[in-house]
């Protein structure tokens, strides 16, 4: 817990646009004091945590860490409610490359990040993998606990927040797919710094992003925390990493009932030993 607020202190302190100076002097403190909290050598007592969520704006409970279950965090909250599978239960084809490249003839340890109705994890699940998933949508993750239960697999499945969750244990293959547009631009450099440095060696990272393209109209979901990914962005996070596919593809999407084109970007890389 120490590190998660101590994180979530210096994110939220610079997101408001304060110097550790000022932040101590709403609260009657030294910098020196801000700058133990923002380097885990101390925790805020239990006392001053009232007034330091007031000064960040930001509620006790995301302030340690944990999420609010109040209001709708995803757009697709109540889509996954419904009975059916709102991006139904066939695999991602992204999942049949990491399949072949990194086949689970040993025990392989994979994440998937932002599981959605767990699709993906599931067949992760059924082909062999020790598969853990996460996503911030409450209906996703009991979606994804039914659709395991249901083929009779084991999904360690929990609830996080995308920017809010750091790996500190190690993993032999990352996932993820229509997901990390909702990382910030100023968050991205740390977030894939982390997911690299607990990636073992030879380890794989299957990811896509959805790019911005000027010929492309926005989709019609409105989606305020979404942000913008461009053409080679994601490539130069891996840029000490073996490329083993980089392509970009438009496709059609009937998703919200409208039809829309996205254009996406997809990386499968391997950390080399």
């Amino acid at each position: 817990m120490k590190e998660t607020l101590a994180r979530n202190i210096a994110r939220y302190r610079k997101e408001r646009g304060y110097t550790q100076e000022e932040l101590g002097r709403m609260l009657g403190l030294s910098y020196q004091a801000v700058s133990k909290w923002e380097n885990a050598l101390t925790m805020p007592d239990l006392a001053l945590l009232p007034d330091l969520s007031k000064a960040l704006e930001v509620s006790i409970e995301k302030l340690l860490g944990y999420i609010s279950q109040d209001g709708r965090i995803s757009i697709y909250e109540d889509a996954y409610k419904t009975p059916d599978y709102y991006w139904g239960t066939e695999p991602n084809t992204a999942c049949y490359q990491v399949l072949r490249i990194r086949p689970p003839t040993r025990r392989l340890k994979l994440l998937d990040i932002g599981c959605g109705e767990g699709k993906d994890a599931v067949f992760f699940a059924r082909n062999g993998y020790e598969v853990t998933a996460f996503d911030v949508s409450d209906a996703g993750i009991e979606k994804t606990k039914k659709l395991a239960d249901k083929i009779g697999v084991h999904v360690n499945v929990f609830k996080a927040d995308l920017l809010d969750f750091r790996l500190d244990t190690h993993f032999d293959i990352l996932f993820s797919s229509g997901v990390l547009h909702y990382i910030k631009p100023d968050y991205r450099d740390e977030i894939f710094m982390n997911y690299k440095q607990f990636t073992n060696p030879e380890g794989v990272h299957a990811f896509n992003v959805f790019l911005e393209k000027p010929f492309i109209a926005p989709p019609p979901e409105r989606e305020e925390n979404a942000y913008k990914w461009y053409s080679g962005e994601l490539l130069s996070h891996y840029h000490d990493w073996l490329i083993l596919e980089s392509s970009e593809t438009v496709f059609d999407c009937n998703s919200s009932g409208i039809p829309h084109k996205h254009a996406m970007a997809k990386m499968i890389s391997q950390k080399v030993p």
